[in-house]
């Protein structure tokens, strides 16, 4: 029984340090591949506690390749944006200036019903009081209401880690040129650069993040 007791606890923390490796996020919050490596680490540690016939590195070594695993995934996430696009996807706007944009929401397999009860669930019922929604990639509904603190429009993310994002230049109507001119000189050494709906434009270089 004592064994048992070892077991299981010293499996739980490792299952704990697995979950802290991974980062601060609550469940709600997690992407979908984070998602499955909980559920899958959960599954495989569970085995060796149940049944005390199975040699304890049963359990540790999957559940560390799994964190190798997500680790390495995140990382390249990290650094590249094009791996970020396909592992854990884009946000989407689904609602637009109390619009709802049907083709996305077709795309995204999200039914009407289902929108309509987010927007309920962040306060706001009438479809025409929304200015932006945007589905994140964790699935969450990030909603900007056309009262909210004068937001008229959802901020253009022009460059994303050294990246300049062209898709947002031509939604905010501006030229690359511009945005150069702007940031004197070199994208890649910009961390980000987020332009918003006054016209304000934030850069922010990479290496300045005095938090004094």
């Amino acid at each position: 029984m004592l064994v048992l007791v070892i077991r299981t606890l010293f499996l739980y923390l490792l299952v704990v340090a697995s979950m802290r490796i991974m980062g601060k996020r609550q469940i709600g919050e997690m992407q979908p591949s984070e998602l499955v490596v909980a559920i899958m680490i959960s599954d495989l540690a569970s085995v060796p506690m149940q049944a005390i016939d199975i040699p304890l590195i049963s359990g540790i070594f999957p559940v560390l390749t799994l964190l190798v695993g997500e680790v390495t995934m995140s990382f390249i996430c990290l650094k590249s944006k094009t791996a970020r696009k396909y592992i854990t996807g884009e946000p989407s706007i689904v609602v637009y200036k109390g619009h709802i944009n049907e083709d996305e929401l077709e795309r995204l397999r999200f039914n009407l019903n289902d929108l309509i009860e987010q927007l309920r669930l962040s306060g706001y019922p009438n479809i025409s009081k929304v200015q932006v929604a945007v589905l994140e990639t964790n699935g969450q509904l990030s909603v900007i209401g056309k009262e909210d603190g004068g937001i008229t429009e959802l901020p253009y993310m022009l460059i994303s880690d050294g990246d300049i994002n062209r898709s947002e230049l031509i939604r905010a109507g501006k030229k690359e040129d511009w945005l150069i001119k702007k940031i004197g000189g070199n994208a890649k050494k910009i961390f980000i650069a987020m332009l918003d709906d006054s016209g304000n434009l934030f850069i922010q270089k990479k290496g300045e993040h005095d938090l004094k």
